[in-house]
């Protein structure tokens, strides 16, 4: 009767570690239930049954968890619980033969130090070299870094 105990517990432990990595990620009680009784049912073994059977439940408890933690994240079920979405787009992309230093536009909108630019008639976002410039103020490129364009106000 004591063997059927101590699978019992196995058994649960391990439905109440599935669902903590599934249901209810983060630290819960389903997550330190299903670890408590993995350890009561090791504790067991050992008082009732010896060092051998102690270790053999031990070695398959370390064992047997993992496996089927990992097939249950390589199967079907776990791909549907994951997120597969791969984002390919990317932002504030500048056009470099539109834009090149040495190129004046003006200010559409203030930059603070960041804002609205028009320059050979595209217009994107800006940043001025320090100073705060008013909408209207005429700029000069100085740089452009992959999606930031750097300005200075034409004297």
């Amino acid at each position: 009767m004591n063997i059927l105990i101590i699978f019992f517990l196995i058994i649960l432990g391990v439905i109440l570690l599935l669902i903590e990595f599934t249901v209810l990620p983060g630290i819960t009680i389903a997550g330190i239930g299903g670890t408590l009784l993995l350890g009561y049912s090791i504790y067991l073994a050992f008082v009732k049954y010896g060092t051998l059977a102690g270790f053999l439940t031990l070695g398959f408890v370390v064992l047997i968890t993992p496996i089927l933690l990992v097939k249950l994240f390589k199967g079907k079920t776990g791909k549907k619980l994951m997120l597969d979405t791969v984002v390919g787009g990317k932002a504030n992309l500048i056009n470099e033969q539109l834009v090149k230093p040495g190129d004046t536009g003006v200010c559409i909108s203030r930059l603070a130090p960041m804002g609205k630019v028009k320059i050979n008639g595209e217009t994107v976002e800006a940043k001025s070299t320090g100073a705060f410039l008013d909408p209207g103020t005429p700029i000069r490129v100085l740089e452009v870094v992959k999606s930031q364009i750097i300005v200075e106000p034409i004297k």
